[in-house]
């Protein structure tokens, strides 16, 4: 595995994932439901995107802000499901 600012984007993003029941847990294989969690990894690439501001290829910004994206995407949808029910 490349070790560069796609793979720590690929880790947070993944782990938010995993918390937030998207992607069963690599070991339990369980679908979590730990919105807090995943907030906290999705608070982490915010964190990320904002200490690396102007030093990174477009590419890799790209990949960062789509990642934040559709971290967001997933948990706004598990809070609305969460409101309907």
């Amino acid at each position: 595995m490349k070790r560069d600012i796609n793979a720590i984007t690929v880790l947070l993003a993944t782990q938010g994932m995993i918390n937030i029941g998207a992607v069963p847990d690599p070991i339990t294989h369980e679908k979590l439901n730990q919105p807090q969690k995943a907030q906290v990894f999705l608070d982490l690439l915010e964190v990320l995107k904002e200490k690396t501001r102007g030093n990174l290829a477009e590419s890799e910004t790209d990949f960062l802000e789509a990642a934040i994206m559709n971290l967001r995407l997933v948990l706004q949808r598990d809070r609305h499901n969460g409101e309907a029910e």
